[in-house]
């Protein structure tokens, strides 16, 4: 029997490689959820697969996604990273990952964690949505508005509503996977296991 899976992640080798071991899955380290801002807020505009294909690149020149030495670049940083081919040369969205990793560092020292932060905005519950096909899936939704105002309130860039909705889906918040996708099966399997 063949392996069914959500018909966005089928044309490419690292799409599935991300949909099956990634993709919708709960995410609470700080860390990650930084990699993940750093990631969906270049994306704008672009294809993932734009954006998956530099991650590596992201990685070595972001300190490995740390957000205390992101927040620390400066201009000089910023005009060697224009001309660097191993990200999105776009100076805005660089700017913005800086800008972001020091809003991100404040909600840090105000909540705790980013992940509390994060998570309160679902009462720290995954929105299951059992789709049949992946379009029947919303781009926006009222609490990934409401997320995007409230991180533009605190300086955050390149985060609307629609990116905000796609980080909430990659980070597992909301589960997306089609009611017949391998790894929506596995996402409950786990989520079960660990209430």
């Amino acid at each position: 029997m063949d392996t069914i899976r959500c018909a966005w992640c089928l044309g490419s080798p690292e799409y599935i490689q991300y949909h099956d071991t990634e993709w919708g899955k709960p995410v609470y380290d700080d860390h990650t959820l930084f990699e993940c801002i750093v990631l969906e807020s270049a994306q704008a505009g672009l294809s993932w697969i734009t954006i998956l294909r530099k991650r590596e690149g992201y990685r070595a020149l972001f300190h490995n996604f740390d957000p205390v030495k992101v927040a620390a670049m400066d201009e000089n940083d910023v005009a060697h990273l224009v001309v660097d081919e191993r990200i999105v040369r776009h100076r805005a969205k660089i700017e913005a990952t800086i800008s972001n990793a020091k809003a991100f560092l404040k909600i840090v020292d105000e909540f705790g964690s980013f992940s509390d932060y994060y998570w309160a905005f679902s009462g720290h519950e995954i929105i299951d949505n059992p789709l049949k096909h992946h379009t029947d899936g919303p781009a926006v939704t009222e609490l990934s508005t409401r997320f995007a105002k409230d991180l533009k309130k605190r300086g955050f860039k390149f985060l609307g509503p629609t990116t905000c909705y796609a980080f909430m889906q990659a980070t597992g918040m909301v589960n997306d996977h089609i009611e017949s996708c391998v790894a929506r099966q596995l996402t409950i399997k786990v989520q079960q296991g660990n209430s």
